[in-house]
């Protein structure tokens, strides 16, 4: 499977049948920059703001998935789990749906806009997880340090943050680099454009988390 980055919380994840899920389209106008719209099966969202809900966004989809459940696409396998937006329980920016996906054998854990304290509980429903795509900015979710906890709780394979400032973006967040400097240097790997993913690649016990900085995709 590959996993490309479209900015902010937006990825396309493609399977090795080329079935293929966009999550948390966003609005250019309010994040400051875009992407190329893109054609894939299955779209889903997090929550209902426009930085990640934006269906203007995909130029196709066929299915979109936008609660909490359990749910199939055509051997694609979904689970969306409820949280909240804040440490408030909702109170301050509402309900946010976590999603978990298990593509060519790889399970892939989306948090969008997490922004609740990391709980046993919530860590229960979502382990196991080869690659966390996690929200590193702050603000608007969790910090670069509250994402590393949740990092050392649910031991994925590999960790790709995301919602961070980068080139032309006029959200009020921080950018990766206090993330980054959390994990020790042989552990993260950048200036890459795709990931591309099998089972294979995590049938060996790894020791620690490996930190993968995606490029933005043109």
């Amino acid at each position: 499977m590959k996993i490309k980055w479209l900015g902010h919380s937006a990825f396309v994840l493609t399977e090795s049948t080329g079935l293929s899920v966009l999550t948390d389209p966003f609005d250019p106008a309010m994040v400051g920059y875009g992407y190329v719209k893109p054609s894939v099966d299955v779209v889903t969202m997090s929550h209902g703001h426009n930085d990640h809900n934006y269906i203007k966004g995909v130029a196709e989809f066929k299915e979109i998935f936008d609660k909490q459940g359990t749910f199939e696409y055509d051997g694609i396998h979904i689970l969306g789990v409820p949280s909240f937006h804040d440490d408030a329980d909702g109170a301050l920016r509402g309900k946010n749906i976590i999603y978990k996906f298990r593509m060519d054998g790889v399970n892939i854990c989306h948090m969008g806009d997490i922004g609740e304290p990391c709980s046993p509980e919530l860590i229960e429903r979502l382990i196991p997880v080869n690659v966390l795509l996690i929200p590193v900015g702050g603000n608007y979710t969790v910090d670069a340090e509250l994402a590393k906890e949740y990092v050392d709780r649910l031991m994925p394979d590999i960790v790709i943050p995301m919602h961070y400032k980068i080139k032309h973006c006029e959200l009020d967040i921080d950018k990766v680099e206090p993330f980054k400097r959390l994990f020790d240097d042989e552990l993260v790997y950048e200036d890459v454009k795709e990931l591309d993913l099998d089972r294979n690649d995590f049938n060996e016990s790894i020791e620690s988390t490996r930190l993968v900085i995606l490029d933005k995709a043109e």
